[in-house]
């Protein structure tokens, strides 16, 4: 297993400015009025809620850093509801900047193609991200963008074996493997959460969940042979000190360690001690 690795998992709401746009509603009509009239259209035409990919708002990143320096949690939030393009192009600076490994779960399917439509939008600038050798060679055997490349692995769709009918839930899957999983929210609450003012659960949650995505990493590269038994026992030990820090700080972190089971989880040692987190 090697650094710098890079887990993300993002959070967004339909994008009711675009709605407002392409539907070219009148300006008289509220954010709700406008969202409420295309949710009755799709369900005239028997369509689902779930927006459109172009058509999700980004409100958070969240990432699992992870490099020879230690383990670092970070969310990269619009919390002025002007800032989306921003928190995309920090997103794809990272990446510029440290060329990390990519890690995520169902990320081809959503999280990045999401990225790719609003990152085009705002005009982001993500030049190492796309390239697929042109620039350098070796980007040609392994880049962000072919599916079948390690540089991006989508954990679901790797372990499916590319195959969608054979996808789990990241929430299950890491419950199976001992690990806390989802608490208190998911996917579907994002929005009603969002228009409650609920913005830092939000941010919380994505954070919990990137956390469930590494640790899934983990176990994954253990099967693999990208840990021995000892090394990935020290890097959950050191995951549950990165926690353990964060906890004096937020509450979610101090829920997520309470609920962190031993049960099934093979290696594993109580960690003791900090680390370093920013």
């Amino acid at each position: 297993m090697s650094w710098p690795v890079l887990v993300f998992d993002i959070e967004s709401v339909p994008d009711v400015a675009g709605l407002r746009l392409l539907r070219a509603d009148p300006a008289g009509h509220s954010d709700s009025q406008v969202y409420e009239a295309w949710l009755a259209e799709r369900k005239e035409k028997g369509q689902g809620d779930f927006a459109p990919l172009h058509l999700q708002r980004v409100l958070v990143i969240s990432v699992v850093f992870r490099n020879a320096e230690g383990l670092r949690v970070h969310s990269f939030v619009d919390r002025d509801g002007q800032s989306e393009g921003k928190v995309i192009q920090t997103f794809f600076h990272t990446i510029e900047k440290h060329q990390p490994q990519l890690v995520s779960w169902n990320g081809g399917g959503f999280d990045l193609p999401v990225l790719h439509y609003r990152g085009l939008r705002h005009g982001v600038e993500a030049s190492k991200y796309w390239d697929m050798g042109e620039d350098d060679r070796e980007f040609k055997w392994n880049n962000y963008i072919s599916r079948y490349h390690m540089r991006h692995l989508d954990l679901m769709d790797l372990l499916a074996m590319y195959n969608p009918r054979n996808n789990a839930p990241l929430d299950a899957l890491a419950k199976l493997c001992g690990f806390p999983g989802k608490l208190g929210m998911d996917g579907s609450q994002v929005w009603p959460q969002y228009q409650a003012g609920g913005l830092e659960d939000i941010r919380r949650y994505c954070e919990t969940d990137v956390m469930n995505t590494y640790l899934v990493y983990c176990r994954f590269q253990k099967m693999r042979g990208g840990l021995t038994e000892a090394e990935y026992a020290q890097e959950i030990d050191l995951v549950r000190e990165t926690v353990a820090q964060l906890a004096t700080g937020e509450p979610h972190w101090r829920e997520y360690l309470n609920a962190w089971t031993d049960a099934g989880s093979v290696g594993t040692t109580p960690g003791s001690g900090g680390a370093t987190v920013s």
